[in-house]
């Protein structure tokens, strides 16, 4: 990343996500400078200066309000800009209207980075991690989502709770659509190296198939429960926001599940969604091809199928 800061971050998008994210970011000491972008110039200073104000309880940071050209170096793009998702709306349903603020965000950015990573957050998030990648021009690696690395990490909660085990020594995958297609990908899940089935046992749950049913569902749900009780979702994403810039600034080569443009993967190309990847400096380096089942491989392909069929109306 030759031409960019690698200290520096900014933020299309001061809603309750960029915000959150912003905040998350700040705690993180990742970066030295961010740059907050936002429609209303008014929101974008008022955030800047609201996190600003916490400096003298963290590490040195240079936070402000500002254009696109502003952000000519940033190493790392973020975008959460775009209409919300109300109560009773699928992910899906937002797509015209984001698909539309995109055709005016990306090419703005286009204009004043060309070497920066793009991270969209915004949803759906798969639909518009390829629409950032089309009209953007930027090489595949370096345009990705979030995709399922919430949904990821809400599984592995929810299994760390079933088991009465640290969360981190959950190793699952929900991938595909960052949405109601979306799949957990039972058929690797293994707890410190232990098949999950088996941990389970030694925990004394034995009723697999229900168990796994109901956490599926939870984790599929989890969004439009926290919706339907507070009106937005925005710490949890705003944590995994954090967690991927990690993985960049640090050039980790950690393995997580983002959205980015698949190649004949399980027979799926040419549209953008969730698998395990590799994430560094250089954006995500490659796919992880993890074992799935028969079954699953079939609800992954119907998940891209349900995905292209949007792209189709739309593109």
């Amino acid at each position: 990343m030759s031409a960019v800061n690698s200290r520096k971050v900014a933020i299309v998008g001061c809603g309750f996500v960029g915000s959150a994210s912003a905040f998350a970011i700040m705690e993180s000491g990742l970066f030295s400078e961010m740059v907050l972008i936002d429609v209303s110039r008014e929101k974008a200073e008022g955030e800047a200066l609201d996190i600003s104000h916490g400096l003298p309880f963290a590490k040195p940071m240079n936070i402000y309000a500002g254009e696109y050209s502003d952000i000519s170096d940033a190493a790392i793009i973020i975008v959460t800009a775009g209409a919300g998702q109300k109560p009773g709306e699928t992910r899906l349903d937002l797509v015209r209207k984001n698909v539309g603020i995109f055709k005016s965000i990306i090419p703005e950015i286009a204009k004043h980075n060309t070497e920066g990573i793009l991270l969209i957050v915004a949803n759906p998030v798969d639909i518009l991690t390829y629409a950032a990648a089309k009209l953007s021009g930027f090489p595949e690696n370096r345009v990705f989502g979030s995709g399922t690395v919430l949904d990821t990490a809400r599984l592995k909660y929810l299994l760390g709770q079933h088991l009465g085990v640290d969360s981190r020594s959950v190793h699952a995958f929900i991938i595909g659509e960052h949405g109601d297609s979306e799949i957990a990908a039972w058929s690797s899940a293994n707890v410190s190296g232990i098949p999950l089935n088996n941990f389970c046992e030694m925990r004394g749950h034995f009723n697999h198939q229900a168990s796994m049913n109901a956490i599926a569902e939870d984790v599929k749900n989890s969004a439009y429960e926290i919706i339907n009780r507070k009106g937005a979702t925005y710490y949890g994403i705003a944590m995994s926001v954090k967690r991927i810039c990690e993985a960049i600034v640090r050039d980790e080569k950690s393995i997580l599940p983002v959205s980015s443009i698949q190649h004949d993967n399980y027979g799926i190309s040419e549209i953008a969604l969730s698998m395990p990847a590799i994430v560094g400096r250089n954006g995500v380096e490659a796919t992880v091809p993890i074992e799935l089942s028969g079954q699953e491989a079939l609800s992954l392909r119907k998940s891209a199928d349900t995905l292209k069929g949007v792209i189709d109306d739309i593109f």
